[in-house]
């Protein structure tokens, strides 16, 4: 029986090579996609599952609270060195704790000197909570002893090729060697974390490097990755309960007005972060949610095409089912042979799509920086939901015609009556108004997404980003680093240099409450501002626009020790509503004092999706880790890169010249908005692809159907426009609904999303105005095909056909 199904589903596909063909191509895009979003969105929720203890490990979490009003100030997935050995103390629930601290540094072996920013100093219990694959050493005893080293497998072959690393010994910042006792494999892609080196925490114990009594008793560092792994059973809001009374004991009394201890599953940090500092992934939940409803969405628009296509055609196989009933034919008999045929062709469609899938996959893995393989869909859990979608797929696109038109009396059927009702099409209509509504909200989408991005890329941030490329410091002492800066200004490709604790594009991690005169003394002012340290040359360097007073110069011995420069923001929440108020006031910040000589314009150091915090400018230039060059455009660029190279060579010959641009760091903060963007325009794209396949075989059958009519009405003078516009209006109108039920949905969507940033455009009625006209132009681009072909057909033809 089942082969007699499959024999007559095939048949019918040859004889119908075009509605064939419309229906396996629509399905096959519609399964490509979902398959390669599957396998994204499968990869996103991977992330950290690879530990076997990951359900009962956690990350501590830090957020610090605004004095003045207990608003989140700044939240952290980093926290002090003495929390870790504390918590494991006064928890017994707490089976073991961890600390990591990563690092960057020059390392040297031989002729081999790169700068490697994966260095994690981690404590001897690192194995005992996360896995790592040890291919050589003892795991037990390799990150015991200080100053010993693990080499990642490729920074293995880097150094030292193919010989033997264990017992050799790795030179650091030119400073320290440290011996190397062991080698492991990479962690997967899917890690929040991925160390090239692992050091010996105990390491930091040493006063040259941190320090015993830093590590006990250093509250305000908060760099440190702590994991806890808790005992079976025990449950985390204990601990999280316990934590207030857990600082106020350990750090003060009032400890917890101020500070907040989380715990964060291992398996949520890639996913579910929210925190400032740069450690996370750049993963986010709603991202998986959205891609995933779009890859549903995109499938159930090739869905809607071949139940459309199918329900119109079902009606010229009307007779066909009534003649099968008259000679004994079983309803579920029936229902089995058009199941059977909506199964075969999306089988053939799942065929064409994993053949897309291998085509588009590399490109994927480059857009989206993963290594996801075909060979995931061999997973057995995987390979149960391919195989499960197909079937649902076929069961759902045959399920209208199989159940509908096998439930009439054959006598109705034969009469002609249920193919005069079928006709009328308002499933039809209802599936079409569905599929254009989708692929509407996808394209609006999209626009927003651009004119954001765009509004991003043209916003005034206060200051000049182009042709700034920033230096790394190098933290040897008695380096003289204003000979450094001169040396470097030499060169009339370099306009202007100065240095930072901190760059534009980067967070302001650092804060301290500011003090203010009261009288004769100095009281706190309850506001918490931003620290920022530079030099003289910083501000002019970046073209900062003073609101009042002065920058700081080296005319004014004590600008060194006692001058500061705040923002307007800063100035604003301290009290003076115009500048100039603030200049020449006493001011306090931290255990600094002095005066306010300056107030720069707002400017934006942070991504525009923060708001410009208050921000307190002042020179310690051991705190300055960053040189800032300004570079003349054109062909002056390549010669201050070249003239900064030199410079650079002989001044650190021991030490690789790297660089990066300002410019580059800010695109970097929106890249997951700019995918977003690509992905939304490609997303919209295949959506309106699917739906013109779909259209261009509506329009088809219809042209088909009334074939006699347009032969009569030409032979009456109707003309070629005339018939055109009588074919397509039906559908066009079907296309404007779609757009009025879309817009509302589209607009609520893009106001929510628009919401993560505190500069954002607005939403334009042309946005609405655009996408309708495209989606218009398109529909009726794909629709006038058919009905041109039918309007130009010779009348006598016509009317011969039927």
């Amino acid at each position: 029986m089942l082969s007699n199904y499959l024999k007559i589903a095939f048949r019918n596909l040859l004889k119908h090579k075009t509605f064939g063909f419309i229906n396996i191509v629509g399905v096959a895009i519609g399964l490509a996609c979902f398959l390669l979003i599957a396998l994204y969105v499968r990869d996103e929720l991977s992330f950290d599952r690879f530990h076997a203890k990951a359900d009962r490990t956690y990350r501590v979490l830090r957020t610090f609270l605004n004095a003045n009003d207990g608003t989140v100030e700044l939240k952290l997935g980093t926290v002090a060195p003495p929390f870790g050995p504390l918590i494991k103390q006064d928890f017994p629930e707490a089976e073991q704790v961890v600390r990591t601290l990563n690092n960057n540094a020059l390392v040297k072996h031989g002729d081999h000197v790169y700068n490697e920013s994966r260095i994690l100093f981690a404590e001897e219990n690192l194995f005992k909570v996360l896995d790592f694959r040890v291919i050589i050493g003892n795991p037990d005893q390799a990150l015991v002893n200080p100053f010993s080293i693990m080499l990642s497998q490729p920074m293995a072959q880097k150094y030292f090729g193919n010989e033997s690393p264990m017992g050799k010994s790795l030179r650091l910042n030119n400073r320290f060697d440290f011996m190397v006792t062991g080698v492991f494999e990479p962690l997967p892609s899917q890690s929040h974390i991925h160390p090239d080196f692992l050091a010996a925490f105990s390491t930091l114990r040493d006063d040259r490097v941190y320090g015993a009594e830093g590590l006990r008793t250093n509250w305000s560092n908060n760099s440190f990755l702590t994991y806890v792994l808790l005992a079976k059973g025990a449950h985390p809001d204990k601990l999280v309960k316990a934590f207030p009374a857990f600082q106020n004991r350990r750090i003060e009394p009032k400890a917890s007005t101020y500070s907040i201890l989380n715990l964060q599953k291992l398996t949520d940090i890639h996913l579910h972060s929210d925190t400032d500092d740069a450690l996370d992934a750049d993963g986010d939940i709603r991202y998986v949610y959205l891609f995933s409803a779009i890859g549903l969405f995109i499938l159930l628009i090739a869905c809607i095409n071949y139940m459309n296509l199918a329900t119109a055609r079902s009606a010229l196989r009307a007779r066909e089912v009534g003649m099968r009933k008259v000679v004994g034919a079983f309803r579920g008999q029936l229902v089995g042979q058009f199941l059977s045929e909506s199964i075969l062709l999306v089988v053939f469609a799942l065929g064409l799509a994993l053949i897309l899938v291998m085509v588009c996959l590399p490109y994927l893995n480059d857009f989206t920086q993963k290594q996801l393989t075909l060979s995931q869909l061999i997973n057995p859990g995987f390979l149960v939901i391919v195989v499960g979608i197909t079937l649902l797929t076929g069961l759902v696109s045959g399920s209208y015609p199989a159940f509908f038109l096998t439930s009439f009396q054959p006598v109705s059927v034969l009469k002609g009556k249920i193919a005069s009702a079928m006709r009328t099409g308002k499933l039809r209509a209802v599936l079409v108004v569905a599929q254009f509504a989708i692929a509407v909200v996808l394209i609006i989408s999209t626009v927003v997404v651009y004119n954001q991005m765009d509004y991003i890329r043209n916003y005034k941030l206060g200051y000049q980003k182009d042709q700034i490329v920033l230096l790394r410091t190098v933290s040897d002492s008695g380096i003289d680093y204003e000979a450094v800066k001169q040396e470097l200004k030499r060169n009339s490709a370099v306009l202007a240099v100065g240095m930072s604790s901190r760059i534009p594009s980067g967070r302001l991690l650092d804060s301290w409450e500011s003090y203010v005169a009261k009288g004769d003394s100095m009281a706190p002012s309850k506001v918490i501002l931003k620290a920022l340290s530079v030099d003289h040359d910083f501000i002019p360097a970046y073209a900062m626009k003073m609101a009042a007073g002065r920058n700081f110069s080296r005319s004014y011995a004590t600008d060194d020790t006692a001058a500061f420069v705040l923002n307007e923001t800063a100035a604003r929440m301290l009290g003076w509503k115009q500048p100039e108020q603030a200049i020449g006031k006493a001011f306090g910040y931290g255990q600094r004092r002095g005066q306010i000589i300056g107030v720069t314009k707002d400017f934006h150091f942070e991504s525009l999706k923060q708001s410009i915090p208050p921000i307190a400018i002042f020179m310690e230039p051991k705190r300055n880790g960053w040189i800032s060059v300004q570079l003349a455009g054109g062909a002056g660029l390549q010669n201050g890169l070249a003239h900064l190279e030199s410079v650079w060579k002989r001044r650190f010959p021991e030490r690789p010249f790297t660089y990066e641009f300002l410019d580059q760091r800010f695109g970097r903060l929106y890249t997951t908005e700019q995918t977003q963007q690509t992905l939304f325009g490609i997303f919209a794209g295949i959506a309106i692809l699917i739906s013109c396949l779909g259209l261009f075989g509506l329009s088809m059958f219809m042209a088909e159907q009334r074939t006699k009519e347009i032969g009569i009405r030409k032979v009456l003078g109707a003309t070629t426009p005339g018939l055109v516009a009588l074919l397509s209006k039906d559908l066009l109108k079907l296309v404007l609904i779609s757009l009025i039920l879309a817009s509302p949905v589209a607009w609520w969507g893009m106001t929510q999303w628009l919401e993560g940033f505190v500069y954002r455009t607005s939403i334009s009625p042309w946005v609405f105005i655009v996408t309708a006209a495209i989606a218009l132009l398109i529909a009726f681009l794909t629709v006038s095909f058919q009905s041109i072909k039918a309007a130009l057909m010779n009348p006598v033809k016509s009317l011969r056909s039927e």
